[in-house]
């Protein structure tokens, strides 16, 4: 890598390629005077290398744009380029709709703007054209009010540059800089408060938000007070200012129009399912980034201003963004922010944020399991105390969190957990074993040793509770086999033992899958009937198959013809999986690995196992094991990629035959040329061109026409598999919610005496709580993230009380996740509303079970179905 592009890379930070110099203007001195030298032999790679780091690491945007600022002093057409380039860029990103891009390259032309590189009304123009197309947008007469996700991401951009940019505005530009102020205020009053309501961290929330401030009010909130402050924020770092005599002499560059994107298309009505559609694709197309998680009391962070935070996390999401490919360098920026204070908590608070973010974080969560620990390794005094500290409040509000949230904080700590020797003061929890087995806290302690179990081994997990031996109780049994048939524990032998021992010898004799169904009609069927059968033979195969993943497949690739003959439909598929459960019921991840492989073969259909899940066994789990819940889970998920999949696949080969058709046209019209040239054969003018020529020209042709039949045929029956699986995805969907609405009907509390979550919290029908006389201790993270001794009573405290009965809290957990599923797969429940809404969500399903549906589907509760 060449030094001047290290140089722009480092930039800011304190390196040896600055001499491990901290000092910002020693740095862009140093970073100048190099990129002027080169400017003469590498111009275009210097342009494109610097809009880059911009888009890459915005966090240093000032200090670019100061350098960039300097260049202009020196070379006025070079700058003029990088200028063109970002405005191209920029009308790209916004005509596709990248909103990365156009957020940043927005706060890289205020930090041009700041460096006297871009003239100020430019930049104004630019605010106005998003903020009136954003105006547009939600007018009930002239946009589509549907599509406000549009206008708030526009608004939210043009707020979040005034941080880098009010204080110049304000100072050169005021009239103009006081219409944008007034235009946003506007747009404000225009819009519709926008709630929570499904992406609430905590169930209560729901209630709570549609009295609170949205994301947008807030931050136009902050950008008030930093107005009234004179717009210092002392978490942006302004190098200009220290350059400020040289900047003034350079020439301003004009940033050309802009132009925003088309309307959508207006609505003919403001309500019903149509207008639902249309704001979920709203939603998907502009994401909010970020919805706060308070965990930690306000004094953590009071050294900050109001618009300090806002500052802080989006360096810290736009570090986590553009760095995601590279973890360490991740950390290394996260923790060097350009910010003068101290943010370890609100490090913590986002990084949970974005772990949790519903509907689905930007990336996988398990980067942020990989940065948080890179983090506690990068600042070993601090950040681990704060990470528990996150880990114990978020514990204490457990029975209120979000069930897809609860899940993922689960995968979370259990994951984290195996990084540190699995190290944790269990004993502060192991009061939960005094709370009913269906108190979430206790829920969530044992299903976090569930997945330490499965990351480790058994007695490696016993080992790390020693402290808190009594937790023993809440690990899971070892996961052996629970084999029906075995002989090695000095079992009685049966018949069927016999049987187990025969296709076990011709499973090691490498006898066909044909061989052993002709054995199994002719002999083992008509003598002990179909029952017996299947479970000795699925068992038998599964024991074969039991000493690791590898051996499991190569049973089911080469047998599985057995079992698809043995179970060829539903009722017979749903005692399979009853045999599966059995044979592993020490192990849950077995028990779903192994249908979750029996479904990718094509032995068990989704419906299957949807109406295994709702016997009568599980549901009686459904408040206190996640096993039921990840076996439904698999199979949705498994459900819904292979219609990702078709998808992809027909779109990829539509474009295939739009390619084809071009070249048949090609090759045809090469041919049609070449027949109909005059040429002379001995002496005399005959059509056509050479044999030779002709005949190749003939057969590419020929070819070419081939080719695009191939693909056709190939487009064809992709699309008729897609019609197929779409219908078959209707069908999953909507036994899984008559399912839901079956089981809830008989256990929900009258619709007359419960209406919201709340009531059902209330309610004490179920007289099975557990009480104590002594309240148990924990340690809560003290300022300088030691630990001190607090003790607490009520619900979702550290307390040995839980007052929710068990039917109330079955009731709590099913329709948590009722909701997390809607909401999960809210673009197919959304394709097939009409049907949901006619069978499933009629006038007289509960109103507690319509609630978690609307919820995930982001649906108001008032909407008439109407499309």
């Amino acid at each position: 890598m060449s030094s001047w592009r290290t140089l722009l890379l480092r930039i800011g930070n304190k390196c040896p390629e600055y001499g491990g110099s901290a000092d910002v203007k020693e740095h862009i001195d140093t970073c100048y005077g190099v990129v002027r030298r080169e400017l003469e032999h590498s111009a275009g790679d210097i342009s494109t290398f610097l809009i880059e780091c911009a888009e890459g690491l915005p966090h240093k945007i000032p200090l670019l744009g100061t350098v960039i600022g300097l260049l202009n002093l020196e070379n006025e057409d070079f700058v003029r380029g990088v200028v063109e380039t970002t405005q191209t860029r920029f009308q790209e990103a916004l005509d596709s709709g990248n909103c990365d891009r156009i957020r940043v390259l927005m706060r890289f032309l205020t930090a041009l703007m700041c460096s006297k590189v871009l003239q100020p009304a430019s930049l104004v123009v630019a605010f106005e054209t998003l903020l009136s197309s954003a105006a547009t947008t939600v007018d009930e007469e002239k946009g589509n009010p549907s599509w406000q996700a549009r206008g708030d991401f526009f608004v939210t951009c043009i707020l979040s540059c005034l941080p880098w940019g009010g204080s110049e505005l304000a100072e050169q530009v005021p009239e103009e800089m006081e219409r944008v102020m007034v235009g946003v205020e506007a747009y404000l009053s225009i819009r519709t408060h926008n709630t929570d309501i499904g992406l609430s961290f905590f169930e209560d929330d729901d209630d709570l938000s549609v009295g609170e401030k949205d994301f947008l009010e807030d931050l136009w909130d902050r950008i008030k007070f930093l107005s009234s402050n004179g717009w210092k924020a002392d978490s942006v770092p302004r190098p200009h200012l220290a350059f400020e005599a040289q900047l003034v002499g350079g020439k301003a560059h004009e940033f050309g129009p802009i132009n925003a994107p088309e309307q959508p298309e207006p609505l003919s009505q403001l309500s019903g399912i149509t207008y639902g559609r249309e704001k979920h694709n709203a939603e998907l197309k502009y994401p909010q980034r970020i919805r706060r998680l308070n965990i930690f009391p306000t004094g953590k962070s009071e050294d900050m201003q109001p618009i300090d935070r806002f500052i802080v996390e989006e360096y810290l999401l736009d570090v986590l963004l553009f760095l995601n490919g590279c973890r360490k360098e991740c950390a290394s920026n996260m923790v060097g922010l350009p910010v003068p204070f101290r943010y370890e908590y609100l490090m913590a608070e986002t990084l949970f944020a974005q772990l949790l973010l519903l509907p689905q974080p930007p990336f996988r969560p398990l980067y942020y399991t990989l940065v948080i620990m890179d983090l506690c390794k990068a600042l070993p005094g601090a950040f681990p105390a704060v990470v528990a500290g996150a880990v114990r409040a978020l514990f204490e509000k457990i029975a209120d969190l979000d069930m897809e949230c609860r899940n993922r904080l689960i995968l979370w700590f259990s994951h984290h957990l195996s990084n540190f020797q699995f190290i944790w003061p269990w004993e502060e929890w192991a009061y939960v074993l005094d709370l009913p087995k269906w108190a979430p806290q206790r829920v969530f302690v044992q299903e976090v040793l569930e997945r330490e179990v499965r990351l480790s081994y058994w007695e490696k997990v016993k080992q790390s509770i020693e402290n808190a031996p009594a937790l023993e109780e809440l690990l899971p049994p070892k996961g052996s086999p629970n084999f029906k048939y075995s002989v090695e524990d000095g079992r009685e032998k049966t018949e069927y033992h016999a049987i187990s021992a025969e296709l076990s010898n011709k499973v090691k004799g490498r006898a066909t899958a044909r061989e052993v169904i002709a054995w199994i009609e002719e002999t083992v069927l008509p003598a002990h009937g179909f029952e017996s059968t299947l479970s000795v033979i699925v068992q038998t195969l599964l024991d074969i198959g039991s000493k690791s993943f590898t051996h499991l497949i190569t049973v089911l690739e080469r047998y599985g013809q057995v079992i698809t003959r043995l179970c060829p439909d539903l009722e017979k598929q749903i005692l399979l999986i009853a045999e599966v459960s059995s044979y592993w019921e020490n192990s849950t991840q077995m028990t779903a690995l192994a249908i979750d492989r029996m479904m990718g073969y094509r032995l068990l259909s989704n419906l299957a196992i949807i109406k295994w899940v709702f016997s009568q066994p599980n549901i009686e789990q459904f408040h206190i094991s996640d096993r039921p819940w990840e076996i439904l889970g698999n199979a949705i998920s498994k459900t819904y990629n292979r219609m990702s999949d078709l998808r992809k696949e027909v779109l990829s080969l539509k474009k295939n035959v739009l390619v084809a058709e071009e070249a048949a046209a090609r090759a045809k019209a090469e041919l049609d040329a070449s027949e109909s040239k005059l040429t002379l054969m001995n002496g005399e003018p005959v059509m056509g061109d050479s044999p030779v020529k002709m005949k190749r020209l003939k057969s590419h042709a020929d070819k070419a026409k081939e080719e695009e039949e191939s693909v056709r045929d190939s487009l064809d029956t992709k699309e008729a598999l897609l019609a197929r699986a779409t219908v078959e995805n209707e069908e999953l969907f909507l036994a899984l919610y008559k399912n839901f609405s079956s089981v809830l009907k008989e256990r929900l509390p009258d619709a007359s005496k419960v209406q919201t979550l709340r009531d059902l919290k209330s309610t004490q029908g179920d007289e099975m709580a557990v009480d104590t006389d002594q309240p148990s201790t924990m340690e809560v993270d003290d300022e300088n993230g030691g630990a001190k001794k607090s003790q607490s009573n009520g619900e979702g405290g550290c307390s040995n009380i839980y007052n929710i009965g068990e039917k109330e809290q079955w009731c709590l957990s099913t329709l948590g996740y009722i909701k997390s599923f809607s909401r999960q797969y809210a673009s197919e429940l959304w394709s097939h509303i009409e049907k949901l809404d006619a069978e499933v969500l009629t006038h007289d399903v509960h109103p507690l079970f319509r609630r978690a549906v609307y919820s995930g589907l982001r649906r108001p509760m008032n909407e008439l179905s109407s499309g």
